[in-house]
């Protein structure tokens, strides 16, 4: 099963990859431009086919992908009559268009599959069914058995059963439990009016407006852990795997693309601290940190891990998975946008120079000047690409020697 996990990995980064570099060609050849090659790896060919003006094809390595769009460069050669189809000539806007295309669509990719997880599969969450109700609240944390100084739990006094299925929470429907109870929480010592569907009554539980069977008032004992009040009524609910309706899983799509959004963010910009620490750990042998850096091959190690675990239903080595996926395209998406050669977004900052210079050009009355070749900066881009190379060195060494364990 892990083997089969890594090799699903593997298929996934290619996918993406290949939808990635789709998107940098639609969009050129939206705009007209000439994109003469679409392969996907690098080095020796080992098969490709003719479409039209583009070769299509798979090269030995797949270490990536690559659209090839002519003109890049001022300095390329463009056939004749063609020459208004390179990629320099083309707007500004079109530029960062074409150039930002590829990350785009691994945005969309990762939205995509986190609505297909919540959707169709589903994730592992508490639901606001009860599976048991305490006999007690325990006079302090970690207490398991009832004494004759611990509180009869609210929940057994109100009446509360096994299989009783909250409904509401002071006549608010429940949608969430993992934030309805935070009502509950909040509420030591005040009375709240909670509805029950037991099943009991095919009536009402036919009803439109999801009227519960009965409602019962609970009042909440009060426990202080770590100095903060917190509400109990002492249940313990059951854990199952959930499918959102539409409309919520896009939300639920929404608010975890902007997290994954905002981490993947926060881990490019504390990347350079983490490499003396990533050093280290693969030199020195010190434990791997599962929230430190993590190759390509340590990814699909733990995608394996996660596919072939012991400790997950199905649903849940395919929530993992899929989880694993998504998160993978938005950090590569942002991390492509990083304004530096040879990344989409440092030839998305080269345009954007290209505009600006044009811009104070138009106040001052003279001629648009010449696009800025992007071969003139092919030194700086060469010390970008060592950096990284050394980068994805080090990373698949610890990867390899020391890998990270997730204990799925």
């Amino acid at each position: 099963m892990q083997i089969l996990g890594i090799l699903a990995f593997i298929v996934a980064l290619l996918l993406s990859i290949m939808i990635h570099e789709f998107g940098h060609f639609i969009t050129a050849k939206g705009f007209g431009m000439k994109v003469s090659e679409f392969f996907l790896g690098f080095g020796k060919s080992i098969w490709s086919i003719q479409r039209g003006e583009t070769e299509f094809g798979i090269k030995a390595i797949p270490a990536g992908g690559y659209c090839r769009i002519e003109g890049m460069s001022p300095k390329d050669v463009m056939v004749e009559g063609e020459e208004g189809r390179a990629f320099y000539t083309a707007s500004g806007g079109r530029k960062l268009i074409v150039l930002g295309a590829g990350s785009f669509l691994h945005f969309v990719l990762g939205f995509v599959l986190l609505v297909a997880l919540f959707m169709g599969v589903g994730t592992t969450q508490v639901t606001s069914t009860i599976e048991r109700v305490s006999d007690c609240i325990p006079p302090a944390t970690g207490d398991q058995a009832c004494t004759s100084s611990s509180l009869i739990s609210p929940a057994k006094k109100a009446g509360l059963l096994p299989g009783d299925k909250i409904v509401s929470i002071n006549g608010v429907r429940t949608k969430e439990w993992s934030k309805d109870v935070q009502l509950i929480r909040s509420s030591a010592g005040k009375r709240l009016e909670i509805g029950i569907d037991r099943g009991t009554s095919k009536v009402q539980s036919a009803n439109a407006d999801g009227a519960p069977d009965l409602i019962v008032s609970v009042v909440p004992a009060e426990r202080i852990i770590n100095g903060k009040s917190y509400g109990l009524i002492g249940i313990v609910n059951t854990i199952a795997t959930v499918r959102s309706d539409p409309v919520g899983a896009i939300k639920q799509s929404t608010t975890m693309t902007r997290t994954f959004l905002t981490s993947s963010v926060t881990s490019i910009g504390a990347l350079p601290g983490k490499v003396p620490q990533l050093w280290s750990q693969t030199i020195g042998g010190a434990t791997r940190d599962p929230e430190g850096l993590v190759g390509v091959v340590g990814v699909a190690r733990v995608s394996g891990q996660a596919v072939g675990s012991t400790k997950l239903t199905n649903s849940e080595r395919l929530a993992t998975f899929i989880m694993i996926i998504a998160s993978l395209n938005i950090f590569v998406g942002v991390f492509n946008l990083l304004p530096i050669l040879p990344m989409d977004g440092g030839h998305m900052a080269v345009a954007i120079a290209d505009e600006i210079r044009a811009f104070f050009a138009r106040l001052r009355g003279r001629p648009r000047p010449a696009a800025i070749d992007v071969a003139v900066l092919t030194p700086l881009t060469m010390v970008v690409f060592v950096i990284l190379a050394g980068l994805t060195l080090l990373l698949l060494v610890a990867d390899i020697v020391n890998p990270v364990n997730l204990n799925l």
